[in-house]
């Protein structure tokens, strides 16, 4: 199988120019005279054929895999990609009456293949069935900005972290449709949270999961720019922790000894499990520490003033205290695996192995590590991509 989602949003802004980079699936990214632009390449009555699919100055990655996606639709129906799209611009009207409910189950059927775990296809479908049943019988081009948040707040101050889910999953479905031209190609998505629903939701303060609170991952971004320029060594603690997913003990007590290259491993006895753990750093945790001074191999990196003294470990909790954010710090963990859950395709194993979380036999754990570190090293970057996406100049 062809690999698909091979760019990052990291590798977008760094590409180089007069190259062309593949997402997979027909999908590149071009770069010519500065300028950026997604291109779909396909093949059409034996020819070779390229169509546009806008700047990437104006189109995110996320979009541009959702345009990809439905021109290959098109080609798997038998229709030229092109003249797919120019049918649905011109059309002064919908081409029929599609319902959220049965294109929101044509669209899960389309993607699930992808998810590896049973229970995020389930939570997929039980949660709009629960909670955005208000929204199954109406047309899928008259849903607006009102019928979302008649579904999101009964939720919203209850049961965040759900509200988020459901928020984010509606979006997906009528972006979707949008690019299948099911929804006018002018009309903004009502489920949008930058810039739209942030203003006219709450801030969620915090979530409880479990006895851990945890910041619903939405908000990830806005408080990493809080936390950004802070000068104290919990702040770059705590960064440093996010960035990984890691525990307060594994980062409290990491020397520079553990850091060789891009890894950082862990020593089986500052682990819960009792187990050297690998982490595949992201480019973002790489330049965190690379622009800190460097002590010998077996001084802290976040130490507590002096290199041999490790960092207190209550030092990061007070500085949250200190932020006015009623958050744990262990509880960046479960931020990490909901966003990992909802808003990635990669398997449910895969952000389990970056916490660090026991998964199945020995002998499959020591051949899964080696499977998939390049993975995970994917996940990491996209993870950090994701909460510093209003913080351009640490990417």
């Amino acid at each position: 199988m062809a690999k698909t989602n091979a760019l990052t949003a990291l590798a977008v802004r760094n590409a180089k120019n007069n190259s062309r980079i593949a997402d997979g699936g027909g999908l590149y990214l071009s770069t010519t005279n500065g300028g950026k632009r997604w291109t779909f390449i396909y093949r059409w009555d034996g020819k070779r054929r390229e169509m546009g699919l806008g700047s990437a100055a104006t189109v995110k990655l996320a979009d541009a895999r959702t345009l990809a996606s439905a021109a290959r639709d098109h080609l798997a129906a038998g229709i030229d990609p092109v003249a797919g799209r120019e049918a649905a611009r011109t059309s002064p009207t919908i081409p029929k009456s599609v319902t959220f409910a049965s294109y929101a189950e044509d669209y899960i059927a389309s993607v699930e293949h992808g998810w590896r775990n049973e229970k995020h296809r389930q939570q997929w479908r039980s949660s709009l069935k629960t909670h955005a049943a208000s929204l199954s019988d109406l047309d899928l081009n008259a849903i607006t900005t009102d019928h979302v948040l008649d579904v999101l707040r009964p939720i919203w101050s209850d049961k965040p972290e759900t509200a988020g889910r459901v928020r984010g999953r509606i979006e997906k479905i009528l972006n979707a449709a949008k690019a299948r031209g099911l929804r006018s190609r002018d009309a903004a998505n009502p489920a949008q949270w930058r810039g739209h629903l942030d203003i006219l939701l709450p801030l969620r303060s915090k979530l409880k999961r479990g006895h851990h609170r945890a910041l619903p991952y939405s908000e990830m971004p806005s408080f990493m720019q809080m936390l950004d320029g802070r000068p104290a060594m919990a702040a770059k603690a705590l960064t440093f922790l996010i960035h990984c997913a890691s525990r307060s003990g594994e980062v409290l007590g990491a020397r520079w000894e553990e850091i060789e290259g891009s890894l950082w491993t862990v020593p089986a006895d500052r682990m819960k499990g009792g187990r050297p753990h690998t982490v595949p750093l992201s480019i973002a945790a790489q330049q965190l520490i690379s622009g800190m001074e460097r002590g010998g191999p077996t001084d802290f990196i976040f130490h507590g003033g002096e290199p041999d003294r490790p960092m207190s470990n209550m030092s990061m909790a007070m500085l949250l205290r200190r932020m006015k954010v009623n958050v744990t710090v262990h509880g960046f963990r479960s931020t990490f695996k909901d966003w990992a859950s909802d808003e990635t395709s990669y398997p449910d194993e895969l952000s389990e192995e970056s916490l660090a979380h026991v998964i199945g036999s020995a002998v499959r754990r020591a051949y899964r590590r080696g499977e998939a570190l390049d993975r995970r090293r994917k996940l990491m970057n996209e993870w950090s991509d994701y909460i510093l996406q209003f913080n351009p100049k640490l990417k």
